[in-house]
């Protein structure tokens, strides 16, 4: 081992009374690195499970990219894209695809006898994928709809069937305008299930029927939709997807001149929401800055606190033939014991906080503000790698600087320092 590592290792591990001085900063460095890189893995991990079930709530909702017809006939119903074998062939070719799902929708008002509320239907065949809806479904089941035949059935969101007063088995009745709003049409569908989010931005307004019958009230033919939604193998292929869909489909794709289609990601059909999350990593670029800051701060203390406290052992080593560079060398190797100690105890105990969060949900959370009832939690193990760099990067600077701070002119003096 050599002579700086030794001495280094001998003042960390040393605990006889000359050290009563310097023993408590070291504790109080080690302590700071500590809850530093706790708060920091928190904060990273918090604001991941944030933006994971949030963006999985949203893409469960809207899929990663919708194909629409970008024009309206009003303000209420979308017109219509033509699904032919050329379009389908195209989404087909889409980079990381996982599936495409035809939906239709249109816009309506449930009347009870006391409240009315305004409502959109999804209309959704037998192929669709509703096992989204099954993770939230607080109530009943959800039915078989179909592109075929009327099921008479509806899946509601707990926010419209409270408001409502409505449960799983109730008959009600949906009103319909037409496109020149001259006629009301009804129809009468049974609560076959209530579901719960907490997004209530889709809560507040999105229920479930079937394709057949949202086709038959819009007027539109078995091979016209509202859109297509495309779901990615993985949320991180979305760029690339767009790049495919818009050059293949918003300049270049036109069958017909009713039959504009464009491509819409989730970050442009879900915008403020996504907004929101953004601000989220501006919260945690200032926390993780902050702690740096705080840490850098408490190391430097707890280093030169020390290198007062071992003033007569400098002096000694400096009389001894010791230059200043090895002085330095040796400082620096003391503090980065204390480091490496903090970073390991924050490491554990960061990790184990997450841990117990993330499968016992101890934290709660008002869902009508943040959109899910707990204290979401992804860990991200290159993240906490990033962070264990960036700190012992940040520290070891810091450490390199101060013990810059302490020059040995003249030993004699320091040997005889009281």
């Amino acid at each position: 081992m050599r002579l700086n590592h030794f001495i280094a290792h001998r003042i960390y591990k040393s605990k006889s009374v000359n050290n009563s001085f310097s023993r408590p900063a070291v504790h109080i460095a080690t302590i700071g690195i500590a809850v530093g890189i706790i708060i920091m893995i928190i904060s990273v991990s918090v604001v991941l499970g944030f933006k994971k079930e949030i963006s999985n709530k949203v893409v469960g909702f809207n899929s990663h990219i919708q194909i629409q017809n970008p024009s309206q006939t009003d303000n209420i119903d979308f017109s219509p894209i033509i699904i032919d074998s050329a379009l389908y062939h195209t989404i087909q070719q889409t980079p990381n695809l996982s599936k495409s799902q035809i939906f239709a929708t249109k816009t309506g008002l449930i009347k009870t006898d006391n409240e009315f509320k305004g409502i959109q239907i999804k209309g959704v065949g037998e192929d669709y994928d509703l096992s989204f809806f099954n993770n939230y479904l607080i109530d009943g089941k959800i039915p078989d709809f179909s592109s075929k035949k009327s099921s008479n059935s509806i899946l509601l969101s707990n926010a419209i069937a409270s408001k409502l007063m409505l449960k799983v088995g109730d008959n009600i009745f949906v009103y319909f305008f037409d496109h020149d709003h001259a006629n009301i049409r009804a129809r009468k569908l049974c609560v076959s299930g209530i579901y719960n989010t907490h997004l209530e931005e889709f809560d507040n307004q999105i229920c479930f029927s079937d394709l057949y019958t949202i086709r038959k009230l819009n007027g539109w033919n078995n091979n016209e939709a509202t859109g297509l939604e495309i779901y990615l193998e993985n949320e991180s292929n979305i760029i690339e997807a767009m790049d495919y869909l818009i050059a293949n489909i918003n300049h270049n794709y036109n069958n017909n001149s009713l039959n504009t289609c464009y491509a819409y990601s989730m970050y442009e059909l879900s915008p403020n929401i996504f907004s929101w999350l953004d601000i989220l990593d501006t919260n945690v670029i200032m926390i993780l800055v902050l702690m740096l800051i705080i840490g850098s701060f408490t190391i430097m203390a707890g280093l030169l606190i020390v290198m007062l406290d071992r003033i007569q052992m400098i002096g000694i080593l400096n009389a001894l033939g010791c230059s200043n560079r090895r002085i330095r060398k040796i400082f620096s190797n003391f503090a980065v014991l204390i480091v490496s100690k903090g970073i390991i105890i924050g490491d554990f105990i960061g990790i184990v906080l997450c841990f117990f969060q993330n499968y016992f949900s101890i934290i709660k959370l008002d869902p009508n503000t943040y959109y899910i009832d707990s204290v979401p939690i992804s860990i991200n193990w290159l993240y906490i790698l990033f962070i264990n760099i960036g700190v012992f990067t940040i520290s070891s600077l810091v450490i390199i600087g101060s013990s810059f701070l302490m020059g040995i002119k003249e030993p004699a003096k320091n040997i005889k320092w009281d």
